[in-house]
């Protein structure tokens, strides 16, 4: 791999997994290359809401895009640790299916004391968000 575009937090990220009972529950996990950050959900029999129409369950598609946007506010700050959220609003876009899920977060503001970020998660198709999150979270280590 590219030296250059390995971000040198990237240990610190799968680090910050492994410490979370809950990321551990749900199996998900990060690629990062240079500043952008795809985090993966794979699917998993425990992660059906709705077994009529198999279906993924919202509060685990809302953590996963939660859990993705405060791992990108902390890989590209310079923070000791992951930000606290403030505030969330996940809007439902389209059925999740019984695949892996896919995300990516973008930090649409940074300053000094809060981070507002927006977050996709899509399935087979990226242009087709299954669920989008807008966030802000506490930076400020004061």
């Amino acid at each position: 791999m590219n030296p250059q575009l390995t971000n040198p937090r990237a240990d610190e990220i799968d680090a910050i997994l492994k410490r979370l009972p809950f990321a551990q529950t749900l199996g998900m996990r990060c690629e990062v290359l240079g500043d952008e950050m795809t985090a993966i959900l794979p699917f998993q029999e425990k992660l059906i809401g709705n077994v009529a129409i198999r279906a993924l369950h919202g509060g685990a598609i809302a953590s996963f895009l939660e859990l993705t946007a405060m791992l990108q506010v902390f890989l590209v700050s310079d923070m000791p640790r992951p930000p606290k959220p403030i505030n969330l609003t996940i809007d439902y876009l389209r059925q999740g299916h019984a695949k892996d899920l896919y995300a990516r977060a973008y930090v649409l503001k940074m300053g000094r004391r809060m981070a507002s970020v927006r977050a996709e998660a899509w399935q087979e198709n990226r242009a087709e968000p299954v669920t989008a999150l807008m966030a802000h979270f506490l930076v400020a280590t004061d």
